[in-house]
């Protein structure tokens, strides 16, 4: 199976030239020019490495990091930057970034970073993410977007079956609702917020028909799926 990188470079240029590369190289490679679309795209596939520029546009590469940590705490992250200052690669670290390669670079000391974050982390491939997963009585497919329990079936919305896949994700747990805005629409402020309260009251009640199912709302907190046995 291919490994899944995901590219967040505004340079054009440097961008493609990456993703040629990389995709010479074997692997699946998505671009996203702006931090923000970058961690939207986090959200909706598997990615098995991810390659941030520092300085982009709408969300920074450490920001970027910082929330992608929220969500997955395993992952390789390789910082790409102009910047060669100490306390720029300390902060790097900090945010959640694995390694550092300053521009300009090789593309032979590319790969070999790659490889060696892969390797760090003993990557698996070979068991893809569930597209087919149970919540309760109800069966929900990821990849057609549906909700079905017995003969009935709902269709989702793509920021529908976002939401609902990352609530999943952290069932039993409080997942904050940062952590929702930041992965589905890749901002937190006032106006998704409430698109986000909205969206929740949906799901609430395309799962209603399982009783055991509650979809809790910790106030000033976020939100919390639990199944009760």
């Amino acid at each position: 199976m291919e490994i899944n990188i995901l590219l967040a470079e505004d340079d054009f240029s440097l961008g493609f030239v990456i993703v040629d590369q990389l995709k010479l190289d074997g692997y699946r490679v998505t671009l996203a020019t702006d931090g923000s679309d970058a961690l939207k795209r986090f959200n909706e596939k598997q990615f098995h490495l991810c390659i941030f520029d520092v300085m982009m546009p709408k969300k920074d590469g450490f920001t970027l990091a910082s929330d992608i940590r929220k969500i997955n705490s395993e992952i390789p992250i390789l910082f790409l930057t102009a910047k060669t200052m100490t306390e720029d690669k300390v902060q790097g670290f900090k945010s959640g970034g694995d390694d550092y390669l300053t521009k300009p670079f090789s593309v032979e000391e590319l790969q070999l970073r790659i490889k060696a974050l892969l390797r760090r982390v003993n990557i698996k491939v070979d068991k893809p993410e569930d597209k087919i997963i149970s919540i309760g009585h109800y069966v929900f497919d990821t990849e057609n977007l549906s909700l079905t329990i017995q003969n009935s079936k709902k269709s989702l919305t793509k920021k529908e079956a976002q939401i609902l896949k990352l609530l999943y994700k952290f069932n039993g747990q409080v997942l904050p609702r940062e952590v929702i805005l930041n992965a589905v629409w890749g901002q937190n402020d006032y106006f998704v917020g409430r698109s986000l309260d909205v969206f929740i009251t949906k799901l609430r009640k395309y799962l209603k028909d399982d009783d055991r199912i509650v979809l809790s709302n910790i106030h000033g907190v976020g939100f919390k799926l639990e199944i009760i046995k």
